[in-house]
């Protein structure tokens, strides 16, 4: 019989050579490894088809894994699906709603299936939809929704149920500001109070970098960096200098990594992303560098790092790359 309890491990989510394969052709997730503690935020970031969603599909037990194992919650993904359900919510960039039930229907039949009280299960759902601005629009069909509201309603009902865990897909694409600030907000509280670890996929740096606790950038189905977003962007240097051009951008790469006040490189189309101690110091020995390298110059620029950076870095392509 399985264990009903909640486990307390500090970890709340442990992958080890977590893979999934489509066929013989296919690896979608390479062996990945990954621990996420309790409480905190984790942001997880990648290409297009880098594996973030295959991931979350297999944590969340939608997905059974090729090889490898993952605990979630405390429990196996594999031997405990029905108990890591249970302490989890989920929202997917591809939407999922009965467009004939209304807003509140939507929350009120998710927290039944939940076997929630049903005081309880009010509160939530009055709480939920102020939350996410549709206390207005509540009792219309969700077919009436537009994109946005659609989004904000499923993201509330990931919520309905006080998951421990939380596994948010593209969560505020197509949020007007507003709302993504009020959507955060409340996250923030949820964490704060120790009641809540999520684990999210987004496309938008700014999010990330002012809200994750950690940050993973998957590639190519494996984790190719790890840590805290000021670390990321530490290790690309005080200063970012991107030179734009045409000529043997891979040799001026080359060369510039050899001056000891060059602390990362990176090329992505026609641009070659420079970090450096003091941008503004180090322009005339870029640009000499450039000149032998046979690199003709078009536009030079200097800024302070951001994650977007530290992304390019280790994918050397951008970010929404098909």
């Amino acid at each position: 019989m399985t264990d009903n309890t909640t486990n307390t491990t500090q970890t709340a989510i442990e992958a080890v050579s977590l893979t999934k394969r489509y066929g013989e052709d296919v690896l979608a997730v390479d062996g990945l490894d990954l621990t996420i503690d309790r409480g905190t935020i984790y942001a997880f970031l990648g290409p297009n088809g880098a594996g973030k969603t295959t991931t979350i599909s297999m944590l969340t037990t939608i997905l059974r894994p090729t090889e490898g194992r993952a605990m979630v919650a405390g429990f196996d993904i594999e031997k405990d699906p029905d108990q890591v359900r249970q302490r989890i919510g989920v929202t997917f960039q591809e939407l999922v709603l009965d467009d004939d039930l209304t807003g509140r229907q939507v929350l009120e039949y998710h927290g039944r299936l939940y076997q929630m009280q049903p005081s309880k299960r009010r509160q939530k759902i009055s709480e939920l939809l102020d939350m996410v601005g549709l206390a207005d629009a509540a009792d219309r069909r969700s077919k009436t929704y537009s994109g946005g509201m659609k989004r904000r309603l499923e993201l509330a009902r990931g919520l309905m149920t006080d998951p421990e865990v939380l596994f948010l897909d593209e969560p505020t694409l197509g949020l007007d500001p507003q709302n993504r600030a009020a959507v955060w907000e409340y996250i923030r509280g949820l964490r704060e109070a120790g009641r809540l670890t999520l684990l999210l996929t987004t496309h938008y740096m700014d999010e990330a970098e002012s809200l994750a606790d950690c940050v993973g950038i998957i590639d190519r189905g494996k984790l190719v960096a790890e840590g805290s977003p000021q670390n990321l962007v530490r290790g690309m240097g005080a200063d970012v200098v991107r030179v734009r051009g045409e000529g043997d951008l891979i040799g001026f790469s080359r060369q510039l990594s050899s001056f000891e006040w060059v602390e990362s490189t990176s090329t992505e189309s026609d641009c070659v992303l420079i970090g450096v101690d003091q941008g503004s110091r180090r322009l005339a020995a870029i640009v000499e560098s450039a000149m032998m390298s046979n690199l003709s110059i078009a536009e030079m620029s200097v800024s302070t790092p951001n994650l977007g950076d530290a992304f390019l870095k280790v994918t050397g392509r951008a970010f929404r790359e098909e």
